[in-house]
């Protein structure tokens, strides 16, 4: 495995994305990804599970997709013409592993997209309770769907709004929030003292702090969304590199802080599962219309993560196309420069996801949400393969190359591995999550029997 004359994947200059999208653009599509209604709704049941020291799994979580991301830079840095994940486990593993996360990927958002659309969906619907939950679903992704038709310039330009009210909105909660748990603004003084009161800072034990990480480190993946867009990004893969690593920082210092005003203002016992608890800090801190500002931010939250995962959904098949894994039609670009039939194929399979969520949503919508369950570990696990293989090779053939270095190499992508494979074990024996652990194989297995049939298939043309 020569990795120092790694070249991209196969293409043609008629099927070349275009670089529209700036670095402003990158940055905020990868919060976009990342901050949606998982934070904003879904701390709710880890804080509700856990206690204070959610705010530790939250930490604990945040480390190992940085460990993760850190992976992913050395790779970009040391091979700019292989720009995304996918080609990185492809380059690193095999065409097996290239295959394996592709498709992954492309699962997990086009799941994500129907999910992100009921939610809002059902946010629109308490506002308009004369029209129906499915009919806001489909009209929501229908106009997001023709907003990344546009260009890939006027989905970033959407992302970068719609990113920028999330992220204003959490920095105005945490100030707005340490303000009160101070006492500045609060009128009984510094309410810290729900951080031990309650029953402690953990009262469920050191193991529910553990366990906890199987539930949040999926509200804070997505930050590899940023080596996706890198491919349509008028920046180099260096800048998008470096750039990866500052945000996601930045998203991990948000996820902590944000969750860690929480438990200071409002008994964690007092937390609602499935309402914002970010709604009801605010009712503490006096804000009479708590619950229309967070829907109208949860409601943005939810179209932006709708809007990157029609974005990456395409271009996740535009890559998978390429490389000859996926139909050869998904390759060709419309005069937009954009992947057109890859962008209408992710949105039919997301309004199948949501037609089950209508028609069977206690089997087959569910047998689908949970089959994405343990999804990005297992990619995640892929890239950290990936990463030990081409370090080494790097490291023998060109060392000049590895501007990036993983930290603490190689015991850094090793920890990475043993807490990812921990919450796995943790998802395995937990009666709530086994469910989400066994489903995800299962479709991870399907996948693998689909490339051993691509394989025969294809060694059957060659014979022929």
């Amino acid at each position: 495995m020569d990795t120092s004359l790694a070249t991209p994947p196969a293409g043609t200059g008629s099927n070349e994305l275009s670089r529209t999208l700036k670095s402003r653009h990158v940055s905020m599509i990868t919060f976009g990804g990342i901050i949606g209604a998982g934070l904003f709704v879904g701390s709710s049941t880890a804080i509700s599970t856990i206690g204070p020291a959610a705010v530790v799994s939250y930490a604990l979580a945040g480390f190992l997709v940085l460990l993760v991301m850190r992976m992913i830079s050395e790779m970009a840095m040391a091979m700019p013409g292989v720009q995304t994940f996918p080609d990185f486990a492809r380059t690193g593993v095999g065409n097996w592993a290239g295959f394996l996360v592709g498709w992954l990927y492309w699962y997990f958002w086009v799941v994500v997209i129907a999910i992100e659309a009921i939610a809002g969906a059902k946010i629109i619907n308490s506002w308009f309770p004369m029209l129906e939950v499915w009919q806001i679903g489909v009209a929501l992704m229908a106009i997001l769907t023709v907003v990344n038709l546009m260009s890939a310039k006027s989905y970033g330009e959407f992302e970068f709004w719609f990113a920028s009210t999330k992220v204003v909105a959490i920095i105005v909660f945490i100030l707005a929030a340490a303000a009160y748990a101070t006492g500045i603004t609060s009128p009984s003084g510094p309410t810290f003292s729900n951080l031990t009161e309650h029953g402690g800072f953990a009262p469920a034990g050191v193991a529910a702090i553990l366990v906890g990480v199987s539930t949040t480190i999926f509200s804070l993946c997505g930050a590899e969304i940023a080596t996706l867009a890198a491919a349509e990004s008028e920046d180099g893969a260096s800048t998008i590199a470096r750039m990866t690593i500052s945000v996601s920082t930045r998203i991990l210092i948000f996820f902590v802080l944000s969750i860690l005003m929480i438990v200071s203002i409002v008994p964690w016992n007092e937390i609602e599962v499935g309402v914002s608890p970010f709604a009801q800090a605010m009712r503490v801190m006096g804000y009479p219309a708590a619950d229309l500002i967070m829907n109208s931010i949860v409601l943005v939250a939810v179209l932006s993560c709708l809007n990157s995962g029609i974005y990456i959904t395409s271009r996740a098949m535009f890559g998978l196309a390429k490389n000859g894994d996926a139909p050869q039609s998904c390759v060709q670009l419309s005069k937009a420069k954009v992947p057109a039939r890859a962008i209408l194929i992710a949105s039919l399979f997301s309004y199948v996801a949501l037609a089950a969520s209508v028609l069977s949503p206690d089997r087959v919508f569910n047998f689908l949400v949970n089959a994405s369950g343990a999804v990005m570990l297992f990619i995640y696990l892929l890239i950290a393969w990936a990463q030990l293989r081409l370090r080494a090779d790097f490291e023998a053939t060109a060392p000049e190359k590895l501007k990036i270095k993983m930290w603490f190499h190689p015991y850094g992508t090793w920890t990475a591995i043993a807490g990812m494979v921990g919450v796995l074990v943790l998802m395995g024996v937990s009666t709530s999550h086994a469910i989400e652990l066994w489903t995800s194989v299962l479709v991870a297995a399907l996948f693998l029997v689909g490339y051993w049939v691509k394989c025969r298939v294809q060694a059957k043309q060659r014979k022929n």
